[in-house]
Parts: structure tokens; C-alpha cells; sequence
């Protein structure tokens, strides 16, 4: 990525011209009307991808506090499986589309009343926002063309079982999220998947793909189809 004067990339001057319109009430390019964004909603027993919501921080409790491998992020999320995908989400954004720094990536939120639906699942760490501030919810076209292949790819490598805020109503593209139940065992496989790849030298997160190549392309526009139905 080039790098201007005061060691700010490209990316970076672009959000500050965006954040300047928005400020200044100019309408921005893919911003979706605030009417079509959902109510505030209180969390219930479980997030609305049916996980149990959890506290965070206590002894003996699920919800961790983790230094993503790589990066300066820390976030906290549910252990196991989980953490071993949402993870592989993280690293691959960092590595592929850019570098994260502390205090860019949330996970667990107590819980409590929420923006909509798809962040309750955030009370119970199985969800995470990457850039939140950079890509707010109701607005679309966030990211550069080449970004949007390499998430689509992302989603890929997980197998449907993370969802994308992207294709959620309202459209919330920072958000990634588990969409699949608690003991559904293609969490259980995706994760092994993932835990293999880092177990070798020349697989998983780090290691340079090419998004487009039809091998990878087809399984990602496949998915993308089907979530976008849900």
C-alpha cells in the first residue's frame, strides 16, 4: 500500500474525507436511509444466532481475552472453536486487506440494549466488529473492489459458518459473526480446518492467495448467493 507524508496510507486519507462529509451533512455514496435501519434491541438468553449470552472476564468464564497471533489486536471471544475461526477472520483481514491496530477490532459486549439484531451475538462473544468507526452500519461500499474479493474469499475459508454484517439488514460491514448454533458441527470442522493449516508451514492466515483464481472464486460466489437469501 503506498504511503503519503506523515506515514498515513491512501486508505486512510479517504476516511477523512468521508468522516468530513458526514460531518459537514453531505449525503455519502451507498449510505443507506436512516429509516431502514432497525430499532435498538435488548439481549435476551442468547444472541440472535442462538448462542447463550456470557459475561466477560470473570474466573472460569468462556469469554477470553486474546492477543490476535501477528497483530497488535486484542479482542475478547468466546474460547474453542470460536475463537479459532473468528481469529482466522481477523488475521486474514489484517494481512490481505489492512493492517489492524489496537483497539480496532471488538468482540464481547456486555449485554444490554444493542443498535439491532445481528450485535446482541456480541453479549455472548461469538461476534466481532472490525473498524467499526471506518464502516458504520447503514452504509455500503465501504471497501476498495479488490477488499470485498478478498472477504468474499474469507467467507469461503469458513464455509458459510461466519456471516458478514455486508449481507445483514440493516448492512453493517465491520460485523462478522458465528451463524451457525452452539455444537453444529460445522463449526467443529472449519475450526479443525483452520487449526491445521496452522500447524504447517505454507497454509492459513499470512500466506499470499490469489481471491480470484477460479478455484477459490467459485465456492465464494456460490456462498455469497446463499447468504445473501437468508
Amino acid at each position: 500500500m503506498a504511503e503519503i507524508r506523515g506515514g498515513l496510507s491512501r486508505r486512510h486519507v479517504l476516511r477523512a474525507v468521508a468522516g468530513g462529509a458526514l460531518a459537514g451533512g453531505l449525503v455519502t455514496v451507498g449510505a443507506v436511509p436512516a429509516a431502514a435501519l432497525a430499532g435498538p434491541v435488548r439481549t435476551g438468553r442468547t444472541g440472535a444466532n442462538g448462542w447463550p449470552v456470557r459475561p466477560g472476564g470473570g474466573a472460569g468464564d468462556a469469554v477470553r481475552t486474546i492477543r490476535v497471533p501477528g497483530t497488535d489486536v486484542s479482542v475478547a471471544l468466546l474460547g474453542g472453536d470460536v475463537t479459532v475461526v473468528l481469529v482466522h477472520v481477523i488475521r486474514r483481514f489484517h494481512y490481505e486487506i489492512d493492517q489492524l491496530r489496537h483497539g480496532e477490532v471488538g468482540g464481547h459486549r456486555a449485554a444490554g440494549v444493542f443498535p439491532a439484531r445481528h450485535e446482541t451475538n456480541h453479549a455472548s462473544g461469538t461476534a466481532v466488529d472490525i473498524r467499526a468507526d471506518w464502516y458504520p452500519p447503514g452504509t455500503r461500499n465501504g471497501f476498495f473492489p479488490h477488499e470485498y474479493d478478498v472477504i468474499r474469499d474469507i467467507l469461503a475459508d469458513c464455509e458459510g459458518v461466519v456471516r458478514w454484517g455486508g449481507d445483514l439488514a440493516p448492512v453493517d460491514e465491520s460485523h462478522f459473526q458465528i451463524d451457525v448454533p452452539p455444537g453444529d458441527a460445522r463449526l467443529r470442522h472449519v475450526a479443525s480446518k483452520i487449526r491445521g493449516w496452522e500447524s504447517r508451514p505454507g497454509a492459513g492466515a499470512g500466506v499470499l492467495v490469489d481471491p480470484l483464481a477460479p478455484v477459490r472464486r467459485k465456492p465464494a460466489l456460490a456462498l455469497q448467493r446463499r447468504q445473501r437469501t437468508k
